[in-house]
């Protein structure tokens, strides 16, 4: 039976990004109960810290055991019951998953969907709720399938305005651009450990308001999934401890380490360091014709969704990257597929040195394509870049 072996990847796909040896460290300490007081006092600081880099004082802030998607669940099966209706806006693969959950948890789905890789226009939401009111609408704040970013300050006053709860997807975004959770009044959001907080996937940061809390709290019908239900995890995560399930303590090492450097660092350092990046890279494959699909002004820094050169082959290149460089990108997905390279600059992976050498291997991939650019461009014009933002 051959070992498993692992080589060092540089991660700029669409998750999960590189991580720190800092996190791989705080994950490689002994593993204690997870009832330890040593251990609860660990989330204690976990609360803190997501508090901050969510920036909220919600209580029922925490990290759901599992990846963003059990996050996503979290939220949807927490705030609907069957019968519920709920509004999901939908402009790529991740507010079609959300709708999914919402029917499986029975609710009477509504969906509002645009373009891939446009935004919504506060109209378009508010005209769809005076058609119809509902509890919930869940909408996406960072698109991972199309890199569009959409802007929730307007959305939530509308939202709020029809009576109804505001549920944001921030797996993407948290940590590596501006998440507002109070000053936008978000009612519930989820995110995720592997992409801009870079630490392994694992986890899943969720905050809950006030508002959310005794929505929940007033139900009629038990919660869809027992694993997920915040009626029993608030008193594993509060003052009462009560034992819910075997919470992943070695993830959780790593997550608050991981947090750890994002306070260190600063946010608003963070979200500047990701733009200033993203810019870069930009410069550079604009120099060499390739374009962003992403509505224009409102493309992700930290998820560079691009389209491909005509007569350049996806899978070649994404595959001679990693042979070769070692560098990981994502392929597109949805109507995206074979259509769109998504490129991240997220966390540990937002740096100079990755934008450098990734449009240098790049290049030599699309030479080898026998596609027709002027060669060094990418480099020259990152260069220049860089040096403008200096």
């Amino acid at each position: 039976m051959k070992l498993l072996t692992t080589m060092k990847r540089v991660l700029m796909g669409p998750g999960p990004s590189d991580v720190d040896p800092r996190v791989l460290e705080a994950m490689s300490r002994p593993t204690i109960g997870h009832l330890d007081p040593a251990f609860l006092e660990i989330l204690n600081e976990i609360r803190k810290l997501l508090q901050y880099t969510f920036q909220t004082k919600n209580e029922m802030t925490l990290a759901m055991s599992g990846t963003g998607s059990a996050g996503m669940e979290t939220c949807v099966v927490n705030l609907i019951e069957p019968g519920d209706s709920m509004l999901v806006c939908i402009n790529g693969v991740f507010g079609n998953r959300m709708a999914d959950v919402a029917q499986r948890c029975g609710a009477e789905v509504m969906t509002l969907a645009i373009e891939w890789g446009k935004i919504f226009d506060p109209e378009q939401i508010d005209q769809a709720l005076k058609r119809k009111p509902v509890k919930v609408v869940g909408i996406v704040h960072a698109e991972t399938s199309t890199g569009a970013c959409q802007p929730i300050e307007e959305i939530s006053r509308i939202v709020h305005d029809h009576g109804a709860l505001l549920l944001v997807d921030t797996v993407t975004s948290l940590g590596g651009m501006k998440v507002d959770v109070d000053g936008w009044q978000i009612d519930a959001c989820y995110s995720g450990s592997q992409k801009c907080l870079s630490c392994p996937p694992g986890v899943s940061p969720v905050s809950f308001s006030e508002a959310a809390m005794k929505v929940i709290e007033n139900r009629r019908t038990k919660v869809q999934s027992w694993y997920l239900d915040l009626t029993m995890i608030r008193k594993y995560w509060g003052s009462e401890r009560l034992y819910h399930h075997t919470a992943p303590v070695n993830m959780n090492y790593a997550l608050l380490e991981a947090l750890k450097m994002v306070k260190e660092e600063g946010l608003e350092k963070r979200w500047s360091r990701h733009l200033a990046n993203y810019k870069i890279l930009k410069a550079g494959l604009s120099a060499i014709g390739i374009n962003y699909v992403a509505q224009q002004g409102y493309e992700l820094p930290m998820l560079n969704a691009v389209a491909i050169p005509g007569g350049v082959d996806d899978a070649a290149v994404r595959r001679q990257l990693l042979e070769e460089f070692n560098i990981e990108i994502g392929g597109g997905l949805g109507k995206f597929k074979g259509k769109a390279w998504r490129i991240g600059l997220m966390g540990s992976a937002s740096t100079l040195s990755n934008v450098m050498l990734f449009l240098s291997a790049l290049e030599k991939c699309l030479v080898d394509q026998g596609y027709q650019f002027e060669r060094g461009a990418s480099v020259a014009a990152a260069v220049e870049q860089a040096n403008r933002q200096k």
